[in-house]
């Protein structure tokens, strides 16, 4: 599979969609099938897992806030965990990388602007000062990665030594936090189930029962995924980039809103961030180490897709510092941005091209973006020389 859409004769598609499909014609309601199915399996393992290793956490002893910080933070990207390694494993590597980079743009955009819709989110210092520099340099580093076309089994490995790496630090930094930080963590944890201990034995049932259920839905909605591509003419790493990646980020969607409309903007942005990091650090590391020969990248996703990720990354920072908060009004922008990037994708899949390089798609997308983080920076710099002669 390339970077290229393979040719197809659209309208003979869409006589197969009115027909529902007859003879040697594709079927499309099965594969849309196994996508719901496989969808429903995903959301129910990943809650499962979560819930039952905090469970597992307070059987083992272990501390709640070192769990609820590593555990769960990587449950919530579990779905995309299953769906990506899945996909590997079954050689599709567009839907593979797609729905990673799919999945992050979709948190920093989509996420964060509806978080932001519902409610005006505050934004901890930290966050600017630790995590979003440390998301700009992964999506730099996988770049170049990605430049010879292939993400090896070795740099695989190196991503996941990255992820325990910033687990680590993550464990250090939040140790550091007031008491009143902790106490929020734990009370955060015993709402989602964390009261009381529980015997080992039944602690550890509803994690394996996430994680069956967290590999058959990954494998069920690959399979919808790349069957409907396969029929359609459609590239994978588009369906990989749009259905895949929005769907296996709902969970986060209902996380966010729920987090929002409860006046808990730390957990809404964190969850963005956090989820982001882990999904090119865990995610896409565990896929490529655990395919045969790695996972090759399509042209398009190093010429289209992973600039607009780094762009969507490096656009947190001005709004993260412009006033502390991320507004409604900026809520908006960012989710005009997740939908110019889908406008992008759908005009390629209809036109039956791709982005083999540096492009004049690539080129009028960035520039608005670039605009606003230009007047932004220039309003800040503007204002430090104010208030130095003030």
């Amino acid at each position: 599979m390339g970077g290229a859409a393979r040719s197809v004769d659209r309208s003979s598609a869409a006589s197969h969609l009115r027909r529902g499909g007859s003879g040697n014609a594709p079927v499309i309601l099965p594969p849309l099938v196994l996508i719901a199915l496989g969808l429903i399996l995903l959301v129910a393992g990943a809650e499962l897992l979560v819930r039952g290793s905090v469970r597992l956490a307070g059987a083992a002893g272990l501390s709640p806030m070192v769990i609820g910080l590593t555990v769960v933070s990587l449950g919530t990207s579990s779905p995309e965990l299953g769906v990506s390694l899945q996909a590997a494993l079954a050689g599709d590597d567009g839907l593979a990388i797609g729905n990673v980079i799919g999945s992050s743009i979709f948190n920093l955009t989509f996420l964060l602007g509806i978080g932001a819709v519902v409610t005006p989110l505050l934004v901890k210092q930290r966050l600017v000062r630790i995590d979003v520099p440390i998301l700009i340099g992964l999506v730099a580093v996988l770049w170049v990665m990605s430049l010879d076309g292939r993400i090896g089994r070795l740099e695989g490995l190196l991503l996941l030594a990255g992820g325990a790496g910033y687990s680590i630090l993550v464990v250090r930094v939040e140790g550091a936090e007031s008491p009143d930080v902790r106490a929020e963590y734990d009370r955060a944890l015993q709402e989602a189930g964390g009261r009381s201990l529980v015997p080992l034995g039944r602690a550890v049932f509803p994690v394996v029962l996430g994680l069956v259920g967290l590999v058959a839905g990954g494998r069920w909605m690959v399979e919808g995924a790349a069957q409907v591509a396969r029929d359609l003419g459609i590239d994978e790493l588009i369906i990989g980039l749009t259905l895949v990646a929005v769907g296996t980020g709902l969970p986060e969607v209902a996380a966010t809103v729920l987090a929002a409309i409860r006046r808990e903007p730390d957990l809404a942005v964190g969850n963005a961030i956090g989820s982001s990091i882990y999904n090119v650090l865990i995610i896409l590391g565990v896929s490529a180490a655990a395919a045969p020969r790695g996972l090759s990248v399509a042209p398009s996703g190093i010429w289209f897709d992973i600039p607009v990720l780094s762009l969507a990354a490096l656009l947190c920072v001005p709004v993260f510092l412009w006033g502390g908060r991320v507004t409604r009004g900026e809520g908006l922008l960012l989710l005009g941005f997740y939908l110019g990037y889908l406008g992008v994708l759908v005009r390629t899949a209809h036109l039956q091209t791709a982005l083999t390089g540096p492009s004049m798609e690539l080129v009028l997308f960035l520039v608005p973006p670039l605009a606003f983080l230009g007047v932004v920076f220039l309003d800040a710099g503007l204002r430090r020389r104010v208030n130095r002669i003030g």
